[in-house]
């Protein structure tokens, strides 16, 4: 399930001009230092790692860290959730979310396995 516009525009007043958000997705860091809850964007120019409100998870509050967009989200291990691993954090995240890592990395990876957009005029 994508997350809504609020979630999104928050990201983009967060990102100010880091690119046009393509991906977004709510994430567990797990490992040490400890469990944390961050927003995973993936924009046209990077992957940022956004942090969030101790007990809103959808309201993201500063930049943790950034990426080039020629990072690899995947491969997505699979254990009790779905992880990934970026730089030298580990995120957990929701299953319905899978598609999303998969999309952002087929993007800029492998652009011919995408579908075309139905909408093109929109």
């Amino acid at each position: 399930m994508p997350v809504n516009a609020a979630v999104r525009d928050r990201c983009r007043t967060v990102l100010g001009h880091r690119g046009a958000i393509r991906y977004v997705f709510p994430a567990l860091s797990v490992g040490p230092p400890g469990a944390a809850n961050f927003l995973i964007v993936v924009t046209d120019l990077a992957v940022a790692v956004l942090a969030t409100r101790m007990l809103r998870s959808d309201r993201p509050v500063s930049v943790h860290a950034t990426f080039p967009r020629n990072t690899r989200l995947g491969p997505i291990r699979h254990g009790p959730a779905p992880l990934i691993e970026l730089g030298d954090m580990h995120f957990e995240f929701d299953d319905e979310y899978a598609a999303v890592v998969a999309a952002a990395d087929a993007e800029a990876f492998a652009p011919e396995t995408l579908p075309l957009d139905p909408l093109p005029h929109l």
